[in-house]
């Protein structure tokens, strides 16, 4: 990539972050281009030579801001000093304090937006087959009961995202680490009590 490459990616990012916290904080129908344009140093130009409308702006905005978060997600899955409960309280975690945004910044982000939406599905079924992979080895690790079908942990999950909307999630990562650990406890064991080494 020459210098010139390096200069546009480095100008898109900085409209896409821009963009991104504007959303956040305002909504996406009360933040203009020009506000954008300002908030990243740019010309309004800009933004229409690199990303075309708005409409193709926030779509742009969304995808960069889900493949990132994925990303780290997939690191997660793939580090091999955690064990598959350590992986699923950080996933947990991660999920609840992303990026320091609440929660459900995407519904909010969509709820208005139709297209955003399948967007948003499109992003998560076409990468529904490494969640499917990771359950299915924590079922032969002897962490996931394997009577339990695939279809009925997904159904599970989604209950869970859509109950995650309404938890308060903290400013002190103390906290926050306690949620992640508890939160972790009730996906393995609901409310029973945690075996010991022994019992098992």
């Amino acid at each position: 990539m020459d210098g010139y490459q390096l200069r546009t990616e480095k100008k898109k990012e900085q409209i896409q972050k821009a963009a991104l916290e504007l959303f956040k904080d305002l909504g996406i129908e009360k933040v203009s281009l020009a506000e954008i344009a300002r908030k990243a140093k740019v010309s309004p130009v800009t933004i229409y030579n690199h990303f075309g409308t708005k409409d193709e702006l926030v779509k742009n905005v969304v995808h960069t801001f889900l493949q990132k978060e994925w990303n780290s997600r997939l690191e997660t899955i793939q580090q091999e000093d955690l064990s598959f409960p350590e992986k699923v309280e950080k996933l947990i975690l991660d999920t609840a304090t992303v990026s320091g945004i609440n929660p459900d910044f995407l519904n909010k982000l969509v709820e208005s937006n139709p297209e955003l939406e399948q967007l948003i599905q499109d992003f998560f079924k076409a990468r529904m087959k490494y969640i499917i992979c990771f359950f299915e080895e924590g079922k032969q690790l002897g962490y996931v009961d394997p009577d339990i079908s695939t279809e009925s942990i997904m159904v599970y999950l989604n209950i869970l995202q859509n109950a995650a909307k309404d938890l308060l999630f903290y400013n002190e990562s103390s906290k926050n680490s306690k949620l992640g650990e508890d939160l972790s406890r009730l996906f393995f064991y609901g409310l029973l009590k945690k075996p010991n080494s022994d019992d098992q």
